[in-house]
């Protein structure tokens, strides 16, 4: 089984470098009360995932970026809050769909 774990871990990064420890910790928190759940990635997703990291290959898409697209297929929906405007304004989900930036 794959996990998401990649990307709490780059959310944790982002928080502490550009707002500190508490934010953080809040966040953290919100996670603990149950606020968001992390999505686990069965080996029947992995080819999905392999799949939009060739495609997007030049720029490059890390697993962190390739589950995120993977969970707005799951989910239906591409509203997704997220700083990296640039590969996400590039992304498609369904492979045709653009993200709608929630952060504007």
């Amino acid at each position: 089984m794959i996990t998401t774990w990649p990307v709490m871990t780059e959310v944790c990064y982002l928080l502490l470098k550009r707002l500190g420890i508490a934010a953080q910790l809040q966040f953290i928190e919100l996670y603990r009360q149950g606020v968001f759940t992390v999505l686990d990635i069965d080996s029947s997703q992995a080819e999905r995932l392999e799949a939009l990291m060739q495609t997007y290959a030049d720029l490059p898409m890390d697993l962190a970026d390739a589950s995120l697209v993977l969970l707005s297929e799951t989910l239906g929906h591409g509203r997704i809050l997220i700083t990296d405007r640039r590969d996400f304004h590039i992304y498609r989900w369904k492979n045709t769909q653009p993200f709608e930036n929630l952060s504007r």
